[in-house]
Order: structure tokens, then sequence, then C-alpha cells
């Protein structure tokens, strides 16, 4: 059985989340939609990998160590303004505000949310 590539496949996404078993869950599921994923466990490793080589999509949880979420987002985005941002978070209470600083048009995925929903979301996204 051939798995059918999504249209949208080959688009590279950077994905930050340092919980290890979310981490391998989410790089499976866009591997398996035809995404090239590469996954980081910190925002500051993901940053540093972004200023090397570009990506249509980072995708990070909020709530890491080293750097967090929305300061990588913040900082992606000033590299890259074309970059597609969206946050995951198992925080319902952490809302993105004007405060925040977060890049105006990031979207946010509560935990928990079922992979084919991820993959869905991703792809809206992307097509946007």
């Amino acid at each position: 059985m051939t798995i059918k590539a999504s249209p949208l496949s080959h688009q590279r996404i950077l994905l930050a989340e340092d919980d290890d078993s979310m981490r391998g869950f989410l790089t499976r599921a866009l591997e398996r939609a035809g995404y090239d994923v590469m996954a980081f466990d910190n925002g500051a490793d993901a940053f540093a990998r972004l200023k090397e080589e570009p990506f249509t999509l980072l995708l990070t949880d909020i709530v890491m160590p080293r750097m967090d979420g929305i300061e990588l987002a913040r900082r992606a985005s000033e590299l890259d303004p074309d970059l597609k941002i969206m946050f995951i978070t198992g925080f319902a209470a952490v809302t993105l505000n004007s405060e925040v600083k977060a890049p105006k048009d990031a979207r946010v995925l509560s935990k928990p949310f079922h992979l084919k929903d991820l993959v869905l979301e991703v792809e809206k996204l992307l097509a946007a």
C-alpha cells in the first residue's frame, strides 16, 4: 500500500518540542503526511538551525527550556517574514495577546489534539 503524498508535501517544517514522546509522535505524523521535518528539543537549537537553512513552517511548543516558543517565533519571523508559525501548547491559559509580541498571523493548537487534526491544521496554514 502506498501512501499518497499531499500536494503540499516537500515543504519543510521546523519542529521545536521539549517532550520527547510528543516530538516523536508529531515528527512521524507529519513525515507520514509527506512533510520534511527537522525536530529539536528546545528553542535555542531550533533557532540555530533556522539561521542555517530555510523552512516553510515553524511548529513550536510555547513552554520550553533555553528559549520559549514565543521568543523563538519572534526571532524566526525577524529572520524570515514569510515563515508560517503555529504554536502547540498544553497550557490553555497561555494566550497570545498584544503584550506577548508573537507574530501576528501565528496559529495556536491546544493539546491534547489528534494527530490527524494537527496535519489538517498544518495543511490549512500552508495553503493560506
